[in-house]
């Protein structure tokens, strides 16, 4: 059951919309609903009670909904607004967004459609609770927030135990080893790590993927002039503007093996050769790597020097799937949402429920990069209020992948099997799988099981037949 524990303040000129909206809100459970007049009488409610969201009308006498919009975003962003009103017009539409309202509902809608829209941005907003005091308690001993972590949005627990990691070994001047899937966000550590390490100088990144030995060398250490065909002037590497920073090797696992034994020696010596030179430089930047690649295999396969492995994973950092965090799906999909929405100049639309129970049952290859990939398509296609679920089930249901990802499953599971189940017994374990997979959405069961929807409701009827 939904925490509906706070208040929902409803702002309007009309007392019988106000009395009305009473009745409705506190039928579906909403126990401390204040009604306000006027727009002032909504600024003594706030301070006093905790608030769920704040439903405005638009035209009141004296301060009218747009001032009240503006002050909110100003003074209580963690208030979610619903602007309700008579006014069905897209010029106000795109204005209310533009001034910060979480959604706009016109008072000619169905009341389930109010009522949803308050559902989610409450939900929302306690999601945002949660994770202010969660980034809230990150604090250094000094007190003072660790913003360095701000762009990384997320509630899990796992994740803000990284966050004190991190900022615990960022002012090290030994090496950090990120490890995580595609998508996971290794590029935000890596920039949380060179703010966290209080370093004066750049953060400087380098993408090791399809750079040769001589490449490498060339873009990392520089060279001298005349050091090969070309080299007309002196010019210093990467290596050199990151002096007094944070050196980002991205992809460290594609490395090639020469380089291999310069980056050891740059981080065993603190010194290196530009192409062309007799005489070594010394270095004193942070150096940060990441890989999507399972180094310990590529050591073991001899692609990858185990010394230097050695040497990287001295504070090492393993950042989990989103499939292990899905909790924070229904935060990235609000901030991809608004980011958007703002990218195409529309009103960013209403997230169906049904939009979480499908994306949990994903596992989300791409990680987060997937899901803002997934979301800003989505925005783009949408040509009403409500957000389509079409172009999410036409990634989530993919017939080529699925079809390859059942044979291999099935020839590795049913081959372990001392027999074999019926037809009948494959059919219900799986029809019980997919729905608890998808939450009970009997929708999101049937994309799971590549079925209809009709035809999940026919075998379940079957099954409640059988079982009667």
């Amino acid at each position: 059951m939904d925490d509906k524990r706070g208040a929902i303040i409803v702002v309007d000129d009309d007392v019988g919309v106000l009395r009305r909206l009473d009745r409705v809100l506190r039928f579906e459970g909403y126990g401390d609903v204040v009604l306000c007049e006027r727009a002032d009488d909504a600024w003594p409610a706030l301070e006093r009670s905790r608030p769920l969201a704040m439903i405005l009308d638009l035209m009141m006498p004296g301060v009218d909904g747009y001032a009240m919009l503006d002050r909110m975003r100003a003074e209580r962003p963690d208030v979610p607004v619903i602007v309700a009103t008579a006014i069905d017009d897209l010029d106000a539409v795109v204005r209310c967004m533009k001034a910060g309202a979480f959604d706009y509902v016109p008072k000619s809608a169905e009341t389930a459609r109010l009522i949803a829209s308050l559902e989610h941005a409450t939900m929302i907003g306690r999601l945002l609770a949660d994770n202010k005091a969660l980034r809230d308690s990150l604090l250094l001993d000094d007190g003072r927030v660790m913003g360095y972590f701000e762009p990384i949005v997320t509630r899990d627990r796992k994740m803000t135990d990284i966050f004190r990691y991190l900022a615990a070994i960022a002012r090290s001047d030994k090496p950090i080893l990120i490890t995580g899937e595609s998508g996971t966000g290794k590029e935000l550590f890596a920039a949380a790590a060179h703010a966290a390490s209080g370093r004066s100088g750049e953060l400087v990144t380098v993408n090791i993927a399809g750079l040769d030995d001589t490449m490498f060398s060339d873009t990392l250490f520089g060279h001298k002039r005349g050091a090969f065909t070309g080299a007309e002037a002196d010019r210093p590497g990467l290596i050199e503007r990151a002096k007094g920073g944070t050196l980002f090797l991205d992809e460290i696992g594609d490395l090639p093996q020469q380089s291999q034994v310069k980056l050891l020696r740059l981080i065993e010596q603190r010194r290196y050769y530009p192409l062309g030179a007799d005489m070594t430089r010394s270095s004193d930047a942070l150096i940060v790597a990441a890989t999507n690649r399972d180094l310990h295999e590529a050591c073991a396969a001899g692609t990858f020097r185990q010394d230097l492995y050695f040497r990287l994973e001295t504070h090492l950092i393993r950042l989990p799937p989103l499939r292990e965090r899905a909790g924070d799906i229904p935060l990235l999909v609000e901030l991809f949402l608004s980011r958007a929405a703002e990218k195409f100049a529309k009103p960013a639309p209403v997230v169906p429920p049904e939009l979480y129970d499908l994306l949990g049952a994903y596992d989300f290859p791409g990680n987060v990069r997937e899901l803002e990939s997934m979301v800003h398509d989505a925005v783009g296609r949408a040509s009403g209020r409500t957000l389509s679920l079409d172009s999410f089930k036409s990634r989530v249901f993919k017939p080529g992948i699925r079809s390859s990802t059942s044979r291999s499953f099935a020839a590795g599971v049913y081959s372990a099997l001392p027999s074999l189940p019926t037809i009948r017994e494959a059919s219900d374990a799986l029809i019980a799988e997919a729905l608890s997979r998808a939450g009970g959405n009997q929708g999101v069961a049937a994309g799971l099981l590549g079925l209809s929807r009709t035809a999940l409701n026919r075998r379940l009827k079957q099954l409640d037949g059988d079982g009667a």
